[in-house]
């Protein structure tokens, strides 16, 4: 009778630890076990933007291969769990809700997309579980600050601002934009009307994309009426190869410039060099293929022993850092991590990842406002 009334009060918590009616053990959050912590991930790993998804991937489990190699973190192993969402808010939502619930993830980290991230976050602060990066810049995601959303890169308006700025000193100022009809393309045409109108102007024209679709003849035939100068474009690498083939056929030869999430290797991949030649990209991630900084070094190491060549890009940076700047907020948790502690500890700290800097506040969880502007080159290579 003793022996299953203290079974009874013995009770399995995580991932294999046990609390005690005593306390002694202490209740572990899901995701701690004795020699693992478990991360969650989720991403498109298929569908259009399945390159995205990959090529982020691909860096974050570069540096925990190395970091585990190493020990981990005080002994214990990183392990991420990514689930492919395909680009789809409604995908994204059900693998928040599986990682949590079901894989009994710590914390997640490096989702992928504005509207998909911006719904799911409904899901994981009411968790309370945090997200550390998210490939977006949306204002939605950032104002008003979310206790459990922490942001790794600049701002939408940050790139605009950039780029605005960038083009009007060229003496540039008709302006036109060509946007995704989501979260991410609606923040980045607010970014643009926001910076045009500190310099006094408005865009020429508007036209949109829906998400996952190529057709942009609509966007092409408004745009064109407008004979812009420049076109800024918050669209990914396929709708944006496309509206770039169009308009020039249209007879349009303005100055083209997207945001980051184009990803400059998938859009040359697309295009072809030829094609690309001369388009601006706004970067908000160091520049991946010079490794002079010390964690482009790190990333080019890893890379490297983890794929057996060297698939360098933006994404793949990203990811990198991602994971890095993890790590180093897990380091600082000691033996007994809980998603709390991992909160204000991120709240309170200043993270140099190697050249790379990023910090937080309890008011503040945009990490970085860095914004690097490039080009593609006649060969297909980004130019700074």
């Amino acid at each position: 009778m003793l022996i299953d009334t203290i079974k009874s009060l013995i009770i399995t918590v995580g991932a294999g630890l046990l609390l005690t009616v005593g306390g002694s053990a202490g209740a572990a959050d899901p995701g701690i076990g004795e020699s693992t912590i478990t991360l969650g991930m989720s991403a498109p790993f298929s569908g259009p933007n399945g390159a995205y998804g990959k090529e982020m991937k691909e860096g974050a489990m570069a540096y925990f291969a190395q970091l585990n190699a190493a020990g981990g973190i005080l002994g214990r192993k990183i392990e991420l769990v990514a689930l492919d969402d395909g680009y789809e808010t409604e995908k994204t939502v059900a693998n928040t809700r599986k990682l949590i619930n079901e894989q009994k993830v710590f914390a997640l980290m490096a989702y992928y997309g504005s509207s998909p991230t911006t719904e799911a976050m409904k899901v994981f602060a009411e968790a309370r579980v945090p997200l550390l990066g998210t490939i977006s810049g949306a204002g939605s995601l950032r104002t008003p600050v979310n206790r459990y959303m922490f942001h790794l890169r600049a701002s939408y308006a940050d790139e605009t601002e950039a780029i605005v700025n960038h083009l009007v000193g060229l003496g540039i100022n008709q302006i036109a934009v060509f946007y995704q009809n989501d979260g991410f393309g609606k923040s980045g045409l607010d970014g643009v009307v926001a910076a045009l109108a500190n310099h006094k102007l408005k865009p020429v024209a508007v036209g949109s994309v829906e998400r996952n679709s190529l057709d942009v003849a609509t966007a092409v035939a408004q745009i064109a009426k407008g004979n812009p100068q420049a076109v800024i474009m918050a669209t990914l690498y396929k709708p944006t190869a496309e509206f770039v083939r169009q308009m020039r056929k249209a007879g349009q030869m303005p100055q083209f410039s997207t945001l980051s999430p184009i990803g400059a290797d998938l859009l040359v991949a697309e295009m072809g060099a030829k094609e690309a030649h001369g388009i601006g990209i706004a970067q908000v991630m160091p520049y991946p293929w010079n490794d002079t900084t010390p964690v482009i070094k790190e990333f080019h190491k890893a890379i490297r022993a983890f794929t057996k060549q060297g698939n360098y890009s933006y994404y793949g940076i990203e990811g990198f850092l991602n994971a890095k700047l993890m790590a180093e907020a897990l380091k600082k948790l000691g033996k007994d991590p809980t998603r709390e502690k991992l909160v204000t500890t991120l709240e309170s700290s200043n993270f140099d990842l190697g050249g790379y800097r990023v910090g937080y506040s309890p008011t503040n969880h945009n990490g970085s406002r860095f914004v690097d502007l490039t080009v593609l080159g006649r060969d297909g290579r980004v130019l700074r």
